[in-house]
């Protein structure tokens, strides 16, 4: 089943889907990106993992668009402890293509790096192969 989360304006910035055949989340991301749309985001895959544990995250930004780096202290900071605490381990994030939305991923993957297993990719599938390599 995909969830979808939409702005005031009805547009979609977020699908979420549950992944149980390769055991992630697959959490994809569209247009531009506010404090708000990362934290209600992060709060929905959250509540995903306390229903059902899951030790990994798909976090797709192909279609992604513009910087979110304004977020990054509140995933830092709260959202990584809290989703750590309910047994996520590991991220396959696809970087998007615009050069402000990598700078933000790459800001917070220095951020958490040290905490979860975060690793970058440019394609989809090669994101797939190595999340399905971790345990």
């Amino acid at each position: 089943m995909i969830t979808s989360l939409k702005r005031g304006d009805g547009s979609v910035y977020l699908t979420v889907e549950r992944n149980t055949t390769d055991n992630w989340i697959h959490a994809h991301w569209h247009g531009r990106q506010t404090i708000g749309t990362v934290m209600d985001g992060g709060l929905w895959y959250l509540d995903m993992l306390r229903q059902q544990p899951c030790p990994k995250l798909l976090n797709d930004h192909r279609d992604l668009v513009g910087t979110f780096t304004e977020a990054n202290d509140w995933i830092q900071q709260v959202w990584t402890p809290l989703i750590m605490a309910e047994g996520l381990r590991s991220i396959g994030q696809v970087v998007s293509p615009d050069i402000f939305g990598q700078l933000s991923i790459e800001d917070l993957q220095m951020r958490i790096g040290n905490q979860l297993d975060i690793y970058l990719f440019d394609k989809l599938d090669d994101a797939q192969a190595w999340l399905r390599s971790q345990p």
